[in-house]
């Protein structure tokens, strides 16, 4: 292993600043330090001919270390595709259709356990919307002044309370699917399958870990929060004050964003190498240095596509919803507490259900890869994962 980072086939690029194997021409032999203007003629060419073939006949392709080169002598050789990816450094598009691909190709085990999850979570926050959780504050909209200031107030808390518990589930179910997909999606890579009992016993002792790696993460975040936050909170309700805390949680958000991209793929490292959980942050700041626009970038977009598949799937979903609980729909246009009825808890479910199932496996997907990718860049671990795969041309060389 090492870090020196990128890939380049072999002979292509210098390295330690030699230039070996790329011819130099001699001193002139007649001492006087310039060349003849006599050259000679220029050669004529050709590909030799493989012994039975008539002339004119290309010689085979050649091959390095057993892998067929591309096209032209000296070209660089083929990557290795023994699973969903090629084992080369990947572009944006390889590294989504990568997280499609382990989805599509092992679709028992992905989504099984993603639906499963779903479900489970899914019932868990009905249940606590329904019969746990106290209702809403609505505000007044004829409130003014002070009083207007006391029902936002409420009613942010009473946001922030009901809001708890469905996150903390959502994070429990998050955690567990991460780390029995991203036992998965390793095999993937190699173009291996694996059973869902099989990775279960694989991501079970990790399972702590990763839930101590989040709840620091949501530590570390709600304490910048509440540093960028507290001066502005400290002026009181004047302008001054206004403006600070709004400064304070602008810098606070980028402070926060830094850090989550800076720890990104401390959940992979933790998972797949085994890494204690300071050794995992300290990893994935290790990977994502001198990349961290390009990994903002990747995520980005995966968000992206995630916000727009939930979009296609809730709209529906809550249309209907809406149809059918004719009582909160009446409650809704009279801007009064929505107090939905079973019907609407139970459609809007469904498509919750279903874009978790599908959300689950993507972004996880996207983030094993991306560390994966990463990696390749920086520890050639494609040459690992090649020869792990059995790839012809791979084998650990004889002392």
């Amino acid at each position: 292993m090492n870090d020196s980072p990128g890939w380049a086939s072999p002979g292509s690029a210098p390295s330690d600043g030699q230039e070996t194997g790329i011819p130099k021409p001699s001193s002139p032999v007649d001492g006087s330090g310039q060349w003849s203007p006599a050259q000679p003629p220029p050669g004529q060419w050709s590909p030799p001919s493989a012994p039975g073939n008539g002339p004119g006949t290309p010689p085979p392709a050649p091959r390095w270390g057993g892998m067929p080169q591309g096209p032209g002598w000296g070209g660089p050789p083929m990557a290795a595709k023994p699973g969903v990816i090629p084992l080369r450094p990947l572009g944006v598009g390889e590294i989504l259709d990568g997280a499609v691909s382990t989805m599509r190709t092992h679709w028992r085990t992905v989504l099984g356990i993603s639906l499963t999850v779903s479900v489970i979570a899914e019932i868990a926050i009905i249940l606590l919307q329904r019969y746990v959780l106290p209702e809403q504050k609505s505000i007044d909209p004829n409130a003014t002044g002070a009083e207007a200031i006391r029902q936002a107030t409420e009613s942010a808390q009473s946001q922030l309370v009901n809001s708890a518990p469905s996150t903390l589930i959502a994070m429990i179910a998050t955690l567990f699917t991460t780390s029995v997909l991203t036992v998965v999606i390793s095999r993937s890579v190699l173009g291996r399958g694996v059973t869902l009992s099989e990775a279960w016993s694989e991501a079970r002792p990790r399972l702590l870990p990763l839930l101590g790696l989040t709840l620091l993460l949501s530590l570390m975040s709600a304490g910048i929060m509440v540093v960028g936050l507290l001066p502005g909170l400290a002026l009181g309700g004047g302008a001054g004050g206004i403006v600070l805390t709004f400064l304070g949680f602008l810098a606070s958000c980028i402070v926060v964003l830094w850090l989550m991209i800076r720890f990104t793929l401390a959940a992979p490292a933790l998972m797949l190498e085994r890494q204690p959980v300071i050794a995992a942050l300290r990893r994935s700041a290790k990977l994502v240095k001198n990349s961290w626009w390009r990994t903002f970038g990747i995520l980005a977009l995966t968000y992206l596509l995630v916000i727009v598949l939930a979009l296609i799937i809730t709209i529906p979903f809550g249309i209907l919803a809406m149809t059918l609980d004719s009582n909160g729909l009446s409650e809704l246009l009279n801007s009064n507490s929505t107090d939905f009825g079973w019907p609407f808890l139970i459609v809007t479910g469904i498509g919750e259900v279903i874009v978790s199932t599908l959300v689950y496996p993507f972004t996880a997907g996207v983030m094993a890869l991306l560390y994966i990718d990463q990696r390749i860049r920086r520890e050639a671990l494609d040459l690992e994962l090649a020869r792990a795969a059995g790839v012809p041309g791979y084998e650990t060389p004889r002392s």
